[in-house]
């Protein structure tokens, strides 16, 4: 293999949402240097940060039926038990939520936690507060789908932050999705939340970081009582 082409092997593919804000602070930092060369250096730093920002790379997904994988990249910020959201229709008692934080830094980019076909798909506008905050998931923007399995419903929900602006959604309600297949993305900062069939325990922590495709959340078809964890 060439030099150049060892390179290029790693750099990870850009998810094509991105081509437009890619090329839009690509023109920006060319107006900048045009203005005063620093600030061109400070837009081209930009402009690679928006290319890193939307990265689409490669993830192993394990395919085990009842394996939950992480949906996006970031930390594990919350594991608790809470009424899931009404238009999920997942019913009126408390269910496992799992909610995944993404800074502006990791690839937002995200895939479908479990294998089965979509039920449902629910969008509801709403405010742009800290993504991190518990409340975020009533009061945000969010994109909701609830995924039937062989072992259960799984709603995973797509919120809004203080940075992001857009939601978007690749998929439609009937489609059928594999573990780790890709089904939308939030622009800049956001979270995503998994909530799990009654019964279920997680196999992360809070403060875990969460490789979306392969981060094993949970498995529905685990008989122990769950995992414990230690921090080195």
């Amino acid at each position: 293999m060439s030099i150049a082409n060892s390179i290029r092997a790693q750099i990870p593919p850009i998810h094509p949402e991105g081509y437009p804000f890619i090329g839009g602070f690509a023109l920006a930092s060319l107006f900048l240097f045009w203005l005063w060369t620093p600030l061109g250096w400070i837009g081209v730093l930009l402009t690679v940060w928006c290319a890193l920002f939307f990265r689409d790379p490669v993830r192993v997904t394990p395919v085990r039926e009842g394996i939950v994988v992480s949906p996006a990249d970031g930390r594990v910020s919350l594991i608790s038990m809470v009424l899931p959201p009404a238009e999920l229709g997942l019913g009126d008692k408390p269910l496992l939520r799992i909610s995944v934080f993404m800074s502006v830094f990791n690839c937002h980019v995200n895939r479908s936690p479990v294998a089965g076909r979509i039920d449902r798909i629910a969008y509801r506008p709403g405010a742009f507060i800290n993504a991190e905050l518990d409340k975020a998931s009533e009061d945000n923007e969010r994109n909701s789908l609830v995924i039937s399995t062989p072992d259960g419903r799984v709603g995973v929900v797509q919120i809004a932050g203080l940075v992001a602006r857009r939601i978007v959604s690749f998929v439609r309600e009937g489609q059928s999705l594999g573990a780790g297949e890709r089904f939308g993305l939030i622009r800049f900062g956001s979270r995503l939340d998994v909530f799990l069939p009654e019964g279920s325990k997680a196999l992360v922590s809070v403060g875990q970081t969460a490789v979306a495709g392969e981060t094993v959340l949970a498995d529905l078809r685990l008989g122990d009582g769950g995992r414990t964890w230690r921090a080195d």
